[in-house]
């Protein structure tokens, strides 16, 4: 059994790019896995500095990985700032990782190059990620292809680490599905609030359709076969087996499929899929009592293990005397 472990960003709604590309793929794991899975709220401070919002997305993000199937009696579950053991070891692990690794960073590159303000949390977000993983003796971690390299630099701050003070760390291992890595947005980039172009889990009726209906198109003839590299394609397929999506491409391949058909369909296959988890979600969201004490029995679960690692650390390095 091998502990995987990942967490989410309490950014905002949950899309179907969370949910397929990290979320499903996390419940599926406890079911043979150590799972362990919480909610970031420390990295979130990177981009959120209003407390009312971050609390309150923070709650919203539990209460989807519970209502999606996140079950905390097989699986370790809990918000990160719950657990401060992560920012001493992000402090000790500091002292090894290079300057020059972080500046590398494509992630921050890519957030200053939008207009991100530059601030010492966002450089160091890789640390504060690899204490993340580090702290819980991770093996795997799934990911998506834009956190490949956090990943990477994970694996070289504990190898650096154990190389200067003796073997303490789990040198963890990416898990990547390459069909869900990039889940296209409505406009065909990668789906990301940033860009405005997801499709919300749980949201009502009415916005799911105007979502769907808005996944954009190319101008093929109706006479004509479509492209299965479209958008409208690959996000239809994120709901079919294997035989359904054979069907969807002999369909894309024969002339006379209309776009707005497909669209119904999807924005069908999607509210029905869902349903089950908004009655759950639904219930937790009336129950806060009920989601907090499962997150702070979490937290304990979790801080016995940060604890054993950050001993360690701190004997390795001689803090302990």
């Amino acid at each position: 059994m091998k502990r995987v472990l990942s967490g989410i960003q309490p950014s905002g709604q949950l899309h179907l790019g969370n949910y397929f590309g990290m979320m499903s793929r996390m419940i599926h794991y406890q079911e043979e896995n150590d799972l362990f899975a919480f909610i970031v709220n420390y990295h979130a401070l990177t981009s959120i500095q209003n407390r009312e919002i971050l609390r309150e997305n923070t709650f919203s993000a539990a209460c989807d990985f519970l209502a999606l199937g996140l079950d905390p009696e097989k699986s370790t579950f809990w918000i990160q700032g719950d657990v401060p053991q992560v920012t001493e070891l992000t402090w000790l692990l500091s002292n090894v990782v290079n300057v020059g690794l972080l500046q590398r960073s494509t992630s921050y590159k890519d957030k200053i190059a939008q207009g991100v303000a530059p601030n010492m949390g966002l450089f160091s977000y890789p640390i504060l990620m690899a204490a993340d993983i580090l702290l819980f003796g991770s093996e795997k971690v799934p990911v998506g292809k834009d956190q490949k390299q956090h990943l990477e630099m994970a694996q070289d701050m504990a190898t650096r680490f154990n190389n200067t003070f003796g073997d303490v760390f789990v040198v963890p291992e990416p898990d990547i599905d390459k069909e869900t890595q990039l889940v296209p947005g409505i406009d065909g980039q990668k789906m990301s609030k940033s860009y405005g172009n997801t499709i919300p889990v749980f949201c009502n009726e009415k916005t799911l359709k105007k979502k769907v209906m808005s996944i954009v198109t190319d101008s093929t003839p109706i006479d004509e076969p479509k492209s299965t590299d479209s958008p409208i394609f690959q996000i239809y397929s994120l709901f079919l087996d294997k035989k359904e999506k054979k069907e969807l491409t002999n369909r894309f391949k024969t002339p006379g499929l209309k776009y707005g058909d497909v669209k119904k369909e999807i924005f069908n296959r999607i509210w029905t899929h869902f349903e089950p988890f908004r009655n759950k979600r639904n219930y937790l969201t009336n129950h806060s009592d009920y989601v907090k004490n499962i997150l702070k029995e979490g937290a304990q679960k979790a801080s016995a293990v940060g604890d054993d690692y950050l001993s360690r650390a701190r004997e390795a390095m001689g803090l302990n005397y």
